[in-house]
């Protein structure tokens, strides 16, 4: 793994291929770069495929306690310009979507396009109060058990009933080095952010990418992104769930890869 230094943070990241900077951002409590292995492997014939390991993740650096999702997109703006690669497109998973949208919202000339897969504009500007209040409380009581405990009981809501076992045991793998307070970090983050205002002022082509069995980040989520941001486009994915990527990847890598293809400039 290769690594940058950012104002106070150490950001390690994966790399795979040549030609246009394309950055993959993961989703939270417990994923890392790790999990975007299909699409490193698939889209390094095209792309300088980059994928971070968020602050909090992997072998990067935990942020303080108080890390906004503002705070994570200023790290990745300052990734960015590390990487000196020129303006990169930006596919963001569930968190990684949050921040992309946040990324795009507080340095617009940064992304190139956007590809938003099971993402919320906030758990704020997405959810339910009352949901938001369940998910925080449930990760709070959970930093505080043994990870082995806990993480399977949020596979229901990351793979849909379907999903082989070796998925499911290869989705644990991909958890289990998970950071618990720094991950209760990031959802804190997403808590209490709400995007909505900044949806409209979105000026790159973005695709939102949805499972069509997400039960994590349901799919009128996904249409309330397609319908604020000008021009976007709205892909569901037959029988995925959450995590797209990993759960349906070569319809997954086959719809980004059709996307990109049509970005100009």
């Amino acid at each position: 793994m290769d690594s940058v230094t950012v104002p106070g943070l150490t950001i390690t990241y994966r790399r795979a291929g040549s030609g246009a900077p394309l950055v993959l951002l993961h989703g939270g409590f417990g994923f890392d770069s790790r999990s975007w292995a299909p699409q490193l492997d698939a889209l390094a014939d095209a792309y300088d495929v980059v994928a971070w390991d968020a602050p909090g993740a992997g072998g990067s650096d935990d942020p303080p306690e108080d890390f906004t999702l503002g705070d994570h997109a200023d790290v990745l703006a300052g990734f960015v310009a590390a990487l000196d690669r020129g303006r990169p497109h930006v596919l963001g998973l569930s968190f990684g979507g949050g921040v992309a949208l946040a990324l795009a919202a507080r340095h617009p000339d940064v992304p190139r396009s956007l590809v938003l897969a099971g993402a919320y504009a906030g758990w704020s500007g997405s959810l339910p109060p009352d949901e938001v209040d369940r998910r925080l409380r449930r990760a709070a009581d959970d930093v505080n058990r043994d990870p082995h405990e806990w993480l399977p009981e949020y596979l229901p809501g990351l793979l849909t009933p379907s999903a082989p076992d070796a998925l499911r045991r290869r989705t644990l793998g991909l958890m289990s080095g998970v950071h618990p307070r720094a991950s209760l970090t990031m959802l804190e983050a997403m808590a209490g952010a709400d995007l909505r205002d900044a949806l409209g002022s979105v000026r790159v082509p973005t695709l939102v990418l949805h499972g069509e069995l997400d039960v994590r980040a349901p799919l009128p989520v996904a249409t309330a992104l397609h319908e604020a941001i000008p021009g976007a486009r709205l892909v569901v994915l037959p029988a995925a769930g959450h995590l797209s990527n990993l759960e349906t990847p070569e319809a997954f890598t086959r719809t980004v890869r059709a996307f990109l293809a049509g970005v100009r400039g």
